[in-house]
């Protein structure tokens, strides 16, 4: 991925290692760009056995071959529309066939297309649900069997700082990130006493090459905006929110559900 330098300052920081990662199976949503590929190859190189499932299979092998080349182990994927569960599902069977029954699950994959209210339909309400929110908890339940069989597991849902601060243009989104919180914390309550564990990453504006371009299109200014809003006076990356994800899954965390952590550089 290639971030414009005039928009964000060079990183160099040490990735932390967790040993209880090595070998782990891990499940990744949408891992074929943006913060869902920085987590293919955070969870790659702890040692994990990391697949991920990803709607466009160009962007997929694009992926799965930077990964090897940065790391040196070639995560699996499969090419599936998550808004078909079906689909998804026997996506996610596929990939534990290759990799073991999951253990880690990373709710990544979303969208956050703007849209007016006036020309949201029903039809198009009801697929965003279905892309930002539903096939969470169904993915969840794919795996809750498998991490019961190994006593235990770590599920992260990404969720987002917008709806938090009331962002216009994406009610639609907005509506479906403040239901993973809610959905988090009963998922954590209803798992508990499998040994499962689940939180939830809400980031604030990640400068992913997407953002990145629509915002060089779309919202001029609103970088600058954005940065002076938060405390931190660094733009967000994708490896940011990967670091939190590795805590979590990690069992330095192991008394840690039913929470959300905000990553946004202290904008809310």
């Amino acid at each position: 991925m290639t971030i414009h330098p005039e928009l964000v300052p060079s990183i160099d920081v040490a990735v932390a290692r967790y040993p209880s990662l090595m070998g782990k199976s891990v499940l990744i949503t949408g891992g074929g760009s943006g913060i869902g590929a920085s987590l293919v190859e955070h969870f790659v190189g702890q040692g994990c056995k990391v697949g991920f499932v990803e709607l466009n299979a160009e962007v997929a092998a694009t992926c799965a071959d930077a990964v090897e080349r940065a790391t040196g182990a070639r995560p699996s994927y499969e090419v599936a529309d998550l808004r078909d569960i079906a689909a998804m599902q026997t996506a996610i069977a596929r990939l534990a066939e290759k990799t073991g029954p999951f253990t880690v699950l990373l709710n990544n994959a979303g969208n956050d297309d703007r849209k007016p209210i006036e020309e949201i339909t029903p039809d198009y309400w009801d697929e965003r649900q279905a892309t930002n929110l539903r096939h969470q908890f169904f993915a969840v339940q794919s795996v809750i069997a498998g991490m019961e069989a190994a006593r235990g597991g770590a599920i992260i849902n990404m969720g987002s700082i917008s709806w938090m601060r009331g962002a216009a243009g994406l009610i639609f989104y907005t509506t479906a990130k403040s239901a993973v919180m809610g959905m988090t914390k009963s998922l954590a309550r209803e798992l508990g006493e499998r040994n499962i564990r689940v939180n939830s990453i809400a980031p604030g504006w990640v400068l992913t090459e997407r953002q990145v371009v629509r915002a060089k299109a779309i919202y001029h200014g609103k970088f600058t905006e954005y940065l002076e809003a938060q405390c931190l006076k660094e733009h967000l990356l994708p490896p940011d929110i990967a670091r939190m994800a590795l805590f979590l899954a990690a069992d330095d965390s192991r008394l840690i559900t039913a929470q959300t952590f905000i990553v946004d550089g202290g904008v809310v």
